[in-house]
């Protein structure tokens, strides 16, 4: 989604601004400590905030913007996408420390 948006605001042809570099740097790293692992729900019906609030608000914008357009690049992201979005996160609790690793 970052490759998306960037692409489209910051018109950079094949790959990605300094800028989003970092952003999609610290989303990854956020996505790997997420304690929900293999069972996370979309981030927007998520429990637990992982990223900063400075961060959260630059990730929102690349979801408003990247959103829409991700169905026609990729449709498969987009469908599994929606399906999370479906089974929502009710009764998702994520692990206490010492399960999985945390």
């Amino acid at each position: 989604m970052v490759e998306i948006y960037c692409r489209g605001r910051h018109r950079t042809g094949n790959g990605i601004c300094e800028e989003c570099r970092w952003l999609l740097d610290y989303a990854m790293e956020r996505i790997e400590r997420c304690p929900y692992r293999s069972r996370k729900p979309a981030c927007s019906e998520c429990s637990v905030h992982c990223y900063r609030a400075d961060w959260r608000e630059q990730i929102r914008r690349v979801m408003r913007y990247a959103g829409p357009r991700i169905a026609l690049r990729h449709p498969v992201l987009a469908l599994l996408h929606l399906a999370d979005r479906l089974r929502g996160s009710r009764g998702v609790t994520p692990p206490k420390r010492g399960e999985a690793g945390l």
